[in-house]
């Protein structure tokens, strides 16, 4: 017999962040989230996402009152794919035992509360807010997770697709070694462009990080916001990210292109924090914050992640992600010491990025998968077009 419970106290909520521990016991490649990440998705306080939709989280229980599943359920207005002709809910932080029948119980019970709000479908594992944490399921390449992104047992993949559920779009990572020999393009198209000397790069320096954060605001901007659900940022949010930032922040990673000191181009990468994350288990009190700077201080971090590669509109196809990517090589490869290099997820359905990352490498380190259902199961099926 299970049973399954809203999470609605706070020894509940509780139970929620340490059901993944015994699921995960005997694999070396998870990493224990930090609980409070999880517990900020869920705070009306720390999530924006509640000003335009609300979301329930739920637990299962075995006859033992043990727990061996959870999952969370969510509506956000905001919530859009192109392509969408029907409101789509969405479920996340979705944790089970291998057993099919405790999973449909807890789609099941997802499925009814969002048909009670409206929906009729729902993506998962997806996050209730910004894309990139908490979204996809792994299905290819399981060794340990980056910072806030998701981890699971290959079972996870069959108790999706045998519930009904099918993919709506892949997630590819890219991976390499930092030393990786950049192909003769590369240096063909940055002596190109560097032959002009109102081009230049830099990296960040935390002593000016408005000016930095700034020239984000600008590149960002014209390059994403509107495309792809994206949104434009504030100056004001681009500052707190760089301030939120600025503790873990490498400054020779951090890469602007100019021309004529307008920016034009921006590669930002961190170290994976979950490389020194990973000894706190889960915890981030005082005690843990001491514990991290010691990690910090002695613990050499050898994997960074990209976070986000862009020109802006005018400059794209002019050479000029070839010259960044050249002049950020030149300390990167030899000046620096990571040994892995891995890009945060592209959409399948973005063929000019993917494109882009396999000039790089053609090395796919994991994909995960956001999955998707419909409520008619007579309903026509289609995967997210491509943009």
């Amino acid at each position: 017999m299970m049973t399954i419970e809203a999470v609605q106290t706070p020894a509940q909520a509780a139970i929620f962040l340490t059901t993944p521990v015994d699921i995960y016991k005997n694999n070396p490649e998870w990493i224990r989230p930090l609980d409070k990440d999880i517990e900020d998705v869920f705070n009306p306080e720390k999530n924006k996402a509640f000003r335009h939709g609300k979301a329930i989280r739920w637990i299962l229980f075995n006859d033992k009152r043990q727990a061996i599943g959870r999952i969370a359920a969510f509506v956000n207005e905001k919530y859009r794919n192109k392509g969408d002709d029907l409101p789509v809910g969405g479920i996340g932080f979705f944790e089970c035992i291998n057993d099919q029948a405790a999973a449909n119980l807890l789609f099941d019970t997802s499925r009814q509360w969002l048909s009670e709000q409206g929906m009729e479908a729902m993506d998962g594992p997806i996050n209730f807010g910004e894309r990139d944490k908490w979204w996809g399921l792994v299905t290819e390449g399981f060794q340990s997770p980056l910072y806030c992104m998701n981890y699971n047992l290959p079972y996870y993949r069959e108790l999706f697709v045998n519930y009904g559920f099918r993919l709506f779009f892949n997630q590819i990572c890219f991976g390499m070694h930092p030393n990786e020999t950049l192909q003769p393009k590369f240096f063909e198209r940055h002596k190109a462009v560097s032959a002009d000397p109102a081009f230049t790069a830099r990296h960040i320096r935390k002593n000016q990080l408005d000016k930095f954060a700034r020239d984000f605001h600008t590149v960002y901007n014209k390059a994403w916001a509107g495309h792809a659900g994206n949104k434009e940022l504030s100056l004001g949010q681009c500052k707190r990210i760089f301030t939120q930032m600025k503790p873990v922040m490498d400054e020779r990673i951090v890469w602007f292109a100019y021309y004529n000191e307008e920016p034009i181009a921006i590669f930002i990468n961190l170290p994976d924090l979950n490389q020194w994350f990973k000894y706190l288990n889960g915890k981030f009190g005082w005690l843990q914050k001491l514990l991290f700077l010691w990690v910090k201080a002695t613990k050499t971090n050898k994997r960074f992640v990209g976070l986000v590669f862009g020109v802006v509109p005018e400059w794209q196809g002019k050479g000029v992600d070839s010259y960044l990517i050249v002049e950020s090589a030149r300390v990167i490869q030899h000046k620096l010491h990571y040994e892995e290099y891995e890009m945060q997820w592209i959409g399948d359905f973005n063929p000019k990025m993917i494109a882009v990352a396999e000039s790089l490498t053609q090395e796919r380190s994991r994909i995960l998968t956001t999955f998707r259902y419909l409520f008619d199961r007579n309903r026509p099926f289609n995967r997210h077009p491509m943009l």
